[in-house]
């Protein structure tokens, strides 16, 4: 029996050879898993949650969208477009791959993130998978000098408020 839905640390497996570096997040919807899909892809924009502590850019998250299936962006007040990161993966309905780079990354460093997307009987399981964090060093801006189990709690709180709003705006209902 899967728990309620809620905040799941771990397991994170799906690709990610140290599971220490990941966090997990997951919840169920109401929906198929390509309509779940969709909403993810097509209606990010009205679902995003920018967190304080993590904004994409210095000038803070925009207005998220997928540029087709090559890049995620986002697209700021001034009308400038940010590349977040490549979409790596897209597979409709099932899984949805993507490169995390915001502004104040290094050239070198990414994270990455892995969305899936499983029919649970009537209902989907969405998981995020967000690995690479321990990768970025402690005393950089995106961590605020936070050791790295709290650096993936707070990474997990913010992809939980994201999910929790795309379930709220009706995850693919």
């Amino acid at each position: 029996m899967e728990p309620p839905t809620g905040l799941l640390q771990s397991p994170c497996r799906e690709g990610q050879s140290d599971v220490r570096s990941c966090v997990f997040v997951a919840l169920r919807v109401k929906t198929s898993p390509e309509r779940a899909f969709d909403a993810f892809t097509q209606e990010i924009g009205l679902w995003w949650r920018p967190d304080p502590l993590f904004p994409i850019t210095p000038r803070g998250d925009g207005v998220l969208a997928f540029d087709g299936e090559g890049a995620l962006v986002t697209r700021l007040p001034d009308g400038t477009v940010f590349e977040i990161g490549k979409v790596t993966e897209w597979r409709r309905g099932q899984k949805l791959a993507f490169n995390w780079r915001p502004a104040t990354f290094d050239q070198g460093q990414t994270t990455n993130v892995e969305i899936t997307f499983e029919a649970v009987g009537s209902e989907t399981r969405v998981s995020v998978r967000h690995h690479g964090w321990l990768e970025i060093p402690q005393d950089h801006v995106a961590r605020h000098g936070f050791p790295d189990q709290i650096t993936q709690l707070r990474v997990a709180d913010w992809w939980w408020r994201s999910l929790a709003a795309f379930e709220e705006v009706g995850g693919g209902r």
